[in-house]
């Protein structure tokens, strides 16, 4: 009877403890950990991209502590992570390399001139037609720069702090794509 109370109880340890590292965010379950270029980073905030009265994804941020300040996020030199769920067959490739290109203009205040020729090669990194349930880490990785992944395999790389810092701005910045996701990934 000892042997059964003992494993009871590690099954309940082993699922709390499952269930306590996720966040729920709509339908999406998050990880409260990831891990790039072999730094551990935590969930910020998360929430869902919504465009007139339509889910297009769940966006979280990822640090290596928390930070609900969206200029020092956006300048700090330091690996950080957006993930992307996607969960609206509306979102396609074009949408998203018009979405990044509009995203730039709105982060920079129009001022895209010295990043143009990155933010092409960014994009270029989105090749095959987005689908529901894709995953999509945009992940600065300090000391090699902005990396793309889609479902876990990285598609390349951008260079520059400068970018890093527009790109981040997209979500965080002054004019966000989404204000409501903008204050719920800096965890208001």
């Amino acid at each position: 009877m000892k042997k059964i109370n003992i494993l009871f109880f590690v099954i309940i340890t082993i699922i709390s403890t499952s269930i306590s590292a996720q966040t729920k965010v709509g339908e999406v379950t998050l990880p409260d950990n990831v891990n790039f270029n072999g730094e551990e980073l935590i969930i910020n905030g998360a929430g869902i991209r919504e465009k007139f009265i339509f889910d297009i994804y769940v966006g979280a941020l990822y640090l290596k502590k928390k930070s609900n300040s969206a200029s020092i996020i956006a300048k700090s030199n330091e690996t950080m992570a957006i993930k992307l769920h996607i969960v609206s067959g509306m979102m396609s490739r074009s949408k998203m390399a018009n979405a990044l290109r509009d995203g730039f203009k709105k982060s920079t205040n129009g001022k895209t001139e010295k990043l143009n020729k990155r933010i092409e090669k960014f994009i270029g990194f989105i090749k095959e037609e987005i689908e529901v349930d894709q995953i999509y880490d945009i992940v600065y990785e300090k000391g090699k720069g902005s990396v793309i992944y889609k479902n876990g395999e990285e598609k390349g790389y951008v260079e520059g702090l400068d970018f890093k810092e527009a790109l981040f701005n997209i979500w965080i910045g002054a004019k966000p794509a989404d204000k409501d996701l903008k204050i719920k990934m800096l965890g208001n």
